[in-house]
C-alpha cells in the first residue's frame, strides 16, 4: 500500500457526489464544513442526495434554498437540521447508538460516500478520525467512496480511529480550526446544584459515563476529591481534564481497559483537542463497542449520568422531543442507563432541571402528546433535580409519583399533587 497522498481541490472532490447518492457526513467538532459548504455550493447540479449524520455542527442545513437538492436523513438530531427536519425536507431514524454501526455494516442505509475530517497522514500512511470515531469508522468502512479533509489541527487520537491514505477516494488539504464547545461556561444554578447532588452520589472506585452538556461538567468539577474513577463514556468534554491530570480519574479499577480512558467521540475546546492528542492513555472505539450494555456492565459501579426534557409521575422519560417535535435523538442514554443497571453497584441517573427557562415543570403528570419516551419506565432508577434524588427502582406507580412531585419545583407541587389523586386516588 502505498503511504502518501494526492490532495486535489476542494471542488474536485466534493464532485464524487452524485443525484441520488447517500452520503455519511462526520459529525461534532470532526463535521467537515469546509467540504460540505462545497457540497452545498453544488446545489444547483444535484438531485435527492440524502445525507446521514448525527449531530453535524457549525453549518446551517435548514435553509429552504436546499430542498430538493438534499434530503436529510439525521440519527441524531440537532441544531444544523432540526429546522428543516420540522418542515419536512428531513427525517429523523429512531435508533440507539450501539446500533447505526449495524445500519451500515448489513445494509440498511448502504453508504455511496463519506465525507469525513482526518488528522494528516503519520509515517505508515494512517490518518485519525481524530474526536469522532463513533460511527464514522463503519462508514468509511462501509462507504464506496471517502471524500476526506484533512486538517493539521485534528487530533491524531488513539484506538481504532485509523484511516489508510490507500482507502481515500479524494483528500483536501486546509488548516482551519476545529469547533470548540465550553459546557462549564453555561452553568446554571440549578445545574451546579444537580451537579454536587449526583457527586454525592458517586463512590469511589467507579466507573463513569458522562452525556453531553453542563451537567455533566458539573458534576465533574465536584469530584476532585474522589478516589480511583474510572471514563469509560460514549463522549466527554473539557469537565474531565482536570481530573484526568490530576489522577483522580487513573482507570485502575475498571475491568474493560484497565488503566485506559475509553471514549468514542470528544467535543469542548483546544485544551481538551491538545489534550488527547497522541495521548497514549486516550482510547477512541467504534461506538457499537462503547456504548454495548453487556461491555459496560462488566465494569464496577458504572454510574451513567444523562439528561431529560421531561419525566412523567411513572417514571418515563422523554429525552429527544418536545412533544412531537424532534429536538434530538435516542443516542445513547438506553445503551448507558441499562449497562450501569447491570453493573455490580452501578447507579443509572436521569438528571434535569426542575423547570425550562420559562418556568414550565420537567416533572409532569403525562408526557407532552407525540413525546418520545427514550428511557421507560423499566429501565428508570436515579432520578435527580436540584431538590434532591430518588431512586425508583422497585417502587410502584403511587410511590414513584410521591417521590418525583417532591423533586419538582415546588410552585408545581400542589397541581402534580392533584393530577397524582385524579389518576391513583391517593
Amino acid at each position: 500500500m502505498k503511504n502518501t497522498i494526492q490532495f486535489v481541490s476542494a471542488e474536485e472532490a466534493v464532485s464524487h457526489v452524485q443525484s441520488g447518492n447517500r452520503v455519511f457526513v462526520h459529525g461534532s467538532a470532526a463535521t467537515p464544513r469546509f467540504l460540505l459548504q462545497k457540497l452545498i455550493d453544488r446545489k444547483h447540479e444535484l438531485q435527492d442526495v440524502e445525507i446521514v449524520s448525527i449531530t453535524t455542527q457549525g453549518i446551517d442545513l435548514n435553509s429552504p434554498d436546499l430542498a430538493g437538492h438534499f434530503y436529510f436523513n439525521s440519527l441524531f438530531v440537532s441544531d444544523s437540521n432540526r429546522t428543516a427536519i420540522k418542515e419536512g425536507r428531513g427525517h429523523y431514524t429512531p435508533v440507539f447508538l450501539s446500533e447505526i454501526p449495524k445500519l451500515f455494516n448489513q445494509g440498511y442505509l448502504p453508504l455511496d460516500v463519506a465525507i469525513v475530517q482526518l488528522s494528516p497522514p503519520d509515517k505508515h500512511g494512517y490518518c485519525s478520525l481524530g474526536t469522532s470515531i463513533d460511527i464514522a469508522r463503519s462508514a468509511v468502512r462501509m462507504a464506496k467512496k471517502v471524500i476526506a479533509h484533512i486538517n493539521p489541527q485534528m487530533p491524531r487520537v488513539h484506538g481504532e480511529g485509523f484511516v489508510h491514505v490507500s482507502q481515500i477516494t479524494a483528500a483536501v488539504w486546509a488548516d482551519v480550526p476545529l469547533l470548540e464547545m465550553n459546557y462549564g461556561a453555561e452553568a446554571s444554578e440549578a445545574s451546579a446544584k444537580i451537579g454536587q447532588i449526583i457527586a454525592g452520589l458517586v463512590e469511589d472506585g467507579a466507573t463513569l459515563q458522562m452525556g453531553i452538556g453542563t451537567i455533566p461538567d458539573q458534576v465533574l468539577s465536584n469530584l476532585t476529591n474522589h478516589k480511583n474513577l474510572g471514563l469509560h463514556t460514549e463522549m466527554f468534554s473539557d469537565g474531565a481534564l482536570p481530573l484526568l491530570e490530576s489522577g483522580v480519574i487513573n482507570n485502575a479499577f475498571k475491568k474493560k481497559h484497565q488503566g485506559y480512558t475509553v471514549t468514542s467521540f470528544l467535543f469542548g475546546t483546544r485544551k481538551l483537542y491538545d489534550f488527547v492528542d497522541d495521548n497514549p492513555m486516550i482510547k477512541a472505539i467504534d461506538i457499537a463497542y462503547v456504548n454495548d450494555p453487556t461491555v459496560i456492565m462488566q465494569n464496577p459501579k458504572v454510574h451513567a449520568i444523562n439528561s431529560a426534557i421531561e419525566v412523567d409521575l411513572t417514571g418515563q422519560v422523554c429525552a429527544d422531543s418536545i412533544g412531537s417535535y424532534q429536538y434530538s435523538g435516542i443516542g445513547g442514554q438506553v445503551d448507558f442507563i441499562r449497562g450501569a443497571a447491570l453493573s455490580e453497584g452501578g447507579k443509572p441517573i436521569i438528571a434535569l432541571p426542575s423547570t425550562t427557562n420559562k418556568g414550565v415543570s420537567r416533572i409532569v403528570p403525562f408526557l407532552k402528546e407525540g413525546a418520545g419516551v427514550v428511557t421507560t419506565r423499566g429501565h428508570i432508577h436515579w432520578v435527580v433535580t436540584e431538590f434532591g434524588a430518588v431512586n425508583l427502582f422497585g417502587k410502584n406507580m403511587e410511590q414513584r409519583a410521591k417521590a418525583l412531585i417532591e423533586l419538582a419545583h415546588p410552585d408545581h407541587r400542589e397541581a402534580l399533587d392533584r393530577a397524582c389523586y385524579e389518576r391513583f386516588k391517593m
